[in-house]
This record gives structure tokens, C-alpha cells and sequence, in this order.
């Protein structure tokens, strides 16, 4: 299983299966004999299983067995390496969504050099992308982005349309970022026409939420909800639990900047619930900051509190600026409230460190943006005149091979041509010697009927000349006989 990796919305790259299909997997796994028949039936279970609490224990499982097995040097190697790079790339995904962000990197770093060694191109290229997020996370913007161009090539090499849609998603979450949102949205429209090609309804789901947070953020709220209402129906058929929290907390947004507020707690509440089962940190503190302001906006200060120092706490855990900047704001307003106005001036402070730090990152990002233009905007036009110069050597070749084929197929028709008027000359040729024959078969008869006829005339001759002899001959004797006797 690739668990790849996403800028806005961090989701696994799988599909959830039903409980009887899990409980189907968990028996075939009871019965199984072979180390790799167990291995494929663990990463089945891993893939299927939707909660963030079960898959890991099997995905431990999944890494112990292939580790025995290598180490036992057993065969077939090729197959339990690529069990063992697929367990650190799972390791990888927990620990970012958890905030562990040193552990994930060093597991999608292990996994990389795994997937390199056995020469598996779609892993490699999950494993790119998994590091850019990482990269992109900390604000190493131009790193990230060289992650996903050589992400995105690969899957582009080896026909991965679903890899690919994903890598486009990646890169257009850079580009919003940097907040250049034609770029922004050029890349997640290419996403989008990619996953409904295929049919990828939760790669689908998840590049509708990004599309609609655009429109959010530029005021269009009723084409934001439409976006987020698409996203949530796909996510639900799913069971995507990860992108129907951040669904349910775009719509609580949109509530309640139409003043909703009672409809905007009730998705906030249910974003949390989903946030707390999975154990999502990043999702978590964006929910109970939000539930926070519902709080105060319906004067339940001390609830506000309580929420909001909850982020505060995961916030501090994460380490995101941006996250604890927006607990700090809440807090001081529930301070200022409550009257206690020390605590309030030390969220005040909070606040704006944690706001200078970031109007710090926006300044480095202007500068990364120029950066960006400069390096892949003008590597992407590079790319581009070189595949126009492809295409017309492509276009010049097949020009060349037409004309191949129509000297051949005319060639061909001469030939035949030429053969038929062969053919038709020994035909004709054939049957005047059928003629010929014919009129010689006819001659010979009428020469031999000729022939016969004369010497049947001959013979009759023959015959009479012999007769004229034999008469002469009798009266001669006649004569002699009447001459001897007197008168």
C-alpha cells in the first residue's frame, strides 16, 4: 500500500473496504501457511482497514515477517523487500499525520532506498512524493516541488494516471502556498480531469475540497459549498475518514461566516469526533480552535477555554506556527473575558511571535516564488519546445512512413497488375494451344480416314488385277483343252 501524501488534505491513498471484507482478511489470515501469503493477506488488511488505531498493529506484523524472512536470507527476496519498504512508507504516514515529522521522513527515506534497490518504480515515485510533503511542510518549498516534478515523471513514465493526479495535486497545493492561484488551480483541474478519467472517486473527493478552499478564500462561499458538499458525498461512499473531517470542517466554516452558528458547531463537532477516532493532530487543533470561537460567540467562555487550550496543547506539540498563533488569538480573547489580563497579554506576545515568524515565511515565500518562476517555470517551457521539437520529428517521420507505405502499396499494385496480365497471357496462351490441339487432333483424324480409304482402295485393286489373271489364265486352259479334241 502507497500512502501518499497530500499538501492540504493528508489522506491515505486506498479504499476502504467493508468490516465483513476485514473479518474476511482476518480469517484467511488465521488459515494461511505460507510467510508469503501472510504478508500479502497483512498489507491486504493494512490497505482495507479504515481505522487509525487497527492497521498499524497489522502493518507491524507486515515488517516484523518480512524482516525474519530476510533475514533468513529465505526466498523470494525481491517480494519481502518490497514488504519491508511498504511498512516503513505506512510507519512514514502515521507519524506525519501524529506530527512526527523526523520519524516519518526517516521512514520514507528507508523506504526509498528500498524501493530503489529492488527497482520498483511506483514505490519510488510514492516515496518522492511522501518526501516533498515533508519538505513543502517545513517551508523547504523549492525541495518539495523537486520531490514532485520526479514524482510526477515517473508515474507519468510507467502510465500511473492515479500517481499522477496526485503529484498534480501536490504541486498545485505549492503553488496556493505561494499564492499564485492560476497555478494553483491550471495543476488541481489537471488533477480533477485525471481522477475522473479513471474513475478515482477519492482522489476526486479530495481534489474538490482544494479547488473549493479557493473559492473560499476569494469570497465565492455558495461555489465553495458546492465544491465541499461533491467532496463529502465521494468521501462518505468511500469511507474516507480523514477527508470527510475536512469537509465537515470547510461546511462549519461556511456556516459560520453566514452567521449559522448552531449548524457550524454541529460540522465542527463532527470533524472533531473523526479527528480524536484517527488520532489526526492537525485536524485536531483546527477543530477545537473553531469550536472555540463558537464558544465565545455564543458567551460559554469557560468552554471556549477548555477547547481552546486543548489546541493550544497539540499545537505545541506539533509545532505549526500557524496553528499556535490561532490558539493563542482565541485564548486571549477568553482571557480578556474572564478579566485575567496577564494571561491574556502572554497569548498577546504569543500571537505576534508566532505571526512575525510567519510574515517571515510570507517574506521567504515571495522570494521562493520569483525562485520558482525562474527555475520551473522556465524548465517547464524547456520541456515543453523540447517536446514540441518531438512532436514534429514525430509528425515528419510518420509523414515519411506514409509515403513508404503508399510507394509500397503502389508497388504492390503493379505487381499485382503485372501478374494478372501474366496470368491472363498463359490462360489465353493456354487455351489457343487447346485450339491448336484441338484442330491437330481433327488433321490427324481426317489424314488417317484418308489414308485408310486409300489403301482400302489399293487392296480392292489389288484384288480385281488378281482376278483378270486368274480369268485370263482359265480360258487359256480352256483354249489348250478344246484344242486336243477333233472335230
Amino acid at each position: 500500500m502507497n500512502k501518499l501524501l497530500f499538501i492540504l488534505l493528508l489522506f491515505p491513498c486506498f479504499f476502504f473496504g467493508q468490516s465483513r471484507t476485514v473479518d474476511s482478511l482476518k480469517f484467511a489470515l488465521q488459515n494461511a501457511k505460507h510467510d508469503t501469503t501472510i504478508c500479502n493477506i497483512l498489507n491486504t488488511i493494512v490497505q482495507t482497514e479504515s481505522d487509525d488505531n487497527l492497521w498499524p498493529i497489522y502493518n507491524e506484523q507486515l515488517m516484523a515477517l518480512a524482516e525474519k524472512n530476510l533475514t533468513r536470507n529465505e526466498k523470494p527476496k525481491k517480494i519481502y523487500l518490497k514488504y519491508l519498504a511498504t511498512a516503513h512508507n505506512n510507519i512514514g504516514y502515521l507519524a506525519q499525520i501524529q506530527g512526527n515529522i523526523s520519524k516519518a521522513l526517516d521512514c520514507f527515506q528507508k523506504s526509498l532506498k528500498i524501493e530503489e534497490e529492488i527497482g520498483d518504480k511506483s514505490g519510488i515515485a510514492s516515496c518522492l512524493n511522501n518526501i516533498g510533503s515533508i519538505y513543502s511542510n517545513q517551508g523547504n518549498i523549492l525541495k518539495g516541488l523537486e520531490y514532485y516534478h520526479k514524482c510526477l515523471k515517473i508515474m507519468e513514465e510507467i502510465g500511473d494516471k492515479r500517481g499522477a493526479a496526485y503529484a498534480f495535486d501536490n504541486i498545485g497545493g505549492i503553488y496556493s502556498l505561494q499564492g499564485d492561484i492560476p497555478k494553483t488551480l491550471e495543476y488541481w483541474n489537471k488533477s480533477l480531469k485525471m481522477e475522473e478519467e479513471i474513475g478515482d472517486k477519492q482522489g476526486i473527493a479530495g481534489t474538490l475540497n482544494n479547488i473549493g478552499t479557493i473559492f473560499y478564500k476569494q469570497g465565492n462561499i455558495s461555489k465553495s459549498l458546492q465544491y465541499w458538499n461533491r467532496s463529502l458525498k465521494l468521501e462518505e461512499e468511500v469511507g474516507d475518514k480523514k477527508g470527510m473531517a475536512a469537509s465537515f470542517n470547510n461546511i462549519g466554516n461556511v456556516y459560520k461566516n453566514q452567521d449559522s452558528i448552531q449548524k457550524a458547531l454541529m460540522y465542527y463537532q463532527k470533524s472533531l469526533k473523526i479527528e480524536e477516532e484517527i488520532g489526526d493532530k492537525t485536524g485536531l487543533t483546527r477543530s477545537l480552535n473553531n469550536i472555540a470561537r463558537i464558544m465565545i460567540d455564543k458567551n460559554q467562555i469557560a468552554d471556549a477555554v477548555l477547547y481552546a487550550q486543548r489546541s493550544m496543547q497539540t499545537s505545541m506539540e506539533l509545532g505549526y506556527p500557524e496553528s499556535i498563533k490561532n490558539a493563542a488569538s482565541v485564548l486571549k480573547i477568553t482571557y480578556q473575558k474572564q478579566n485575567k489580563y496577564k494571561e491574556a497579554f502572554e497569548m498577546y506576545e504569543l500571537e505576534i511571535k508566532m505571526r512575525d515568524s510567519i510574515n517571515n515565511q510570507e517574506t521567504q515565500k515571495a522570494s521562493i516564488k520569483k525562485q520558482m518562476q525562474y527555475t520551473y517555470e522556465k524548465k517547464e517551457l524547456e520541456a515543453k519546445n523540447e517536446q514540441d521539437k518531438k512532436d514534429i520529428i514525430a509528425k515528419e517521420e510518420l509523414k515519411q512512413k506514409e509515403k513508404e507505405r503508399n510507394y509500397f502499396m503502389v508497388g504492390f499494385g503493379l505487381v499485382i497488375i503485372l501478374a494478372l496480365f501474366i496470368f491472363r497471357s498463359y490462360k489465353q496462351k493456354q487455351k489457343a494451344n487447346e485450339v491448336i490441339l484441338e484442330q491437330k487432333k481433327l488433321v490427324d483424324e481426317k489424314q488417317k480416314e484418308i489414308i485408310d480409304s486409300i489403301t482400302y482402295a489399293k487392296r480392292i485393286q489389288t484384288a480385281l488385277i488378281t482376278s483378270e489373271k486368274y480369268i485370263d489364265k482359265s480360258l487359256d486352259k480352256l483354249n489348250r483343252n478344246l484344242g486336243d479334241h477333233p472335230n
